[in-house]
């Protein structure tokens, strides 16, 4: 069996190992207070880039896919920021991952990373989205793209959901993912198939489009490994085309992802396994937490907008870990 993760860039390093074992285990895990890790007074959080940065990046990227030309013009790009957190005290991995495991419409993960200064490193997370699977001849692939914040009241969270349904912008960004992944598994597989539609996706903090994907191998023998390597990464967290995207991601973003919107899973012997979209996570090294989050910019985006989706989707790791963009405890008003 081999496990481990994948970083965002397909030329770096990936941090795989062979586990004694495979212990499944569903469900929320009984989640410890924020008091069991979190220690006291408030964090320290500086963003990378600012709101006002990263949205004059968006228009930057605007700029780009609206100057077109070529025989594959840009289409999409991905674009993340990050919240570089220093805690008043160490953070404990096990009891942060069982307060994202609250959220039963997520997979979550912890994995062993390279030491970071000399001290233990781990990528947690809670992803929705499952990468690709494979179960003998039978794949599945479940791409997310197009997304929109979750509101408390429950009016305002359906009209949130229904709004992104007509989304004509979300449903192009969409589209476009899911037939990307469409056509990168097709040569795999002798029968492929979206049974479901479009449809939208819930978290607790997020309403996604989604796409479920399911396929029948031509040949029995390919690994799992290899359909991740066909897929890897996806539209939904670089852009099309990939190739553009990523460089533009590597000139605008300005730091290095590491294993943000990389892969994370398992394979054993028989090439069976299952491989998620490293999202709605962070590294975390003793004190220090770095999340990211990040939102499709495509032609129509709104640079405010996505400014607002990407404080969306820090919430999750954020209300885990009981603090806001801000560092203050939860519930506890500004001065």
């Amino acid at each position: 069996m081999l496990a481990g993760v994948l970083p965002f860039d397909r030329e770096a390093d990936d941090y795989l190992f062979q586990p004694a074992g495979l212990e499944r285990v569903a469900g929320p895990q009984a989640a410890p207070d924020r008091a069991a890790f979190a220690g006291d007074g408030k964090w320290i959080v500086s963003q990378e880039p600012p709101a006002a940065d990263y949205a004059a990046a968006v228009e930057r990227v605007l700029e780009e896919i609206g100057r077109g030309g070529g025989e594959h013009p840009l289409q999409k790009v991905v674009l993340s920021r990050s919240l570089n957190i220093r805690a008043s005290a160490p953070v404990d991995p096990g009891a942060l991952l069982r307060r994202l495991s609250s959220d039963a419409s997520t997979v979550t993960f912890s994995a062993s990373l390279p030491s970071r200064e000399g001290m233990p490193s781990r990528l947690i997370g809670a992803t929705p989205e499952l990468l690709v699977s494979r179960q003998g001849e039978t794949i599945v692939s479940h791409p997310l793209a197009g997304s929109a914040r979750r509101r408390a009241d429950p009016a305002a969270d359906r009209q949130s959901a229904e709004a992104l349904e007509r989304s004509d912008k979300d449903r192009r960004e969409h589209r476009a993912a899911a037939e990307a992944v469409f056509d990168a598994l097709a040569p795999y597989c002798s029968a492929l198939s979206a049974p479901d539609g479009t449809a939208l996706r819930a978290t607790a903090t997020m309403w996604h489009l989604g796409t479920r994907i399911v396929g029948r191998l031509r040949d029995r023998d390919t690994p799992v490994a290899e359909l991740v390597a066909a897929l890897h990464p996806t539209p939904a967290v670089c852009g099309l085309p990939r190739d553009r995207a990523a460089a533009l991601i590597r000139e605008v973003e300005g730091y290095d992802r590491d294993f943000y919107a990389g892969a994370v899973g398992w394979m054993d012997d028989r090439g069976d396994g299952e491989w998620y979209v490293a999202l709605r996570c962070a590294q975390l090294s003793g004190s220090h937490i770095r999340l990211y989050a990040g939102a499709g910019i495509v032609a129509g985006s709104d640079p405010l907008a996505e400014v607002d989706e990407t404080s969306a989707k820090f919430l999750a790791m954020l209300n885990a870990l009981g603090v806001d963009e801000q560092g203050r405890p939860l519930g506890e008003k500004a001065a």
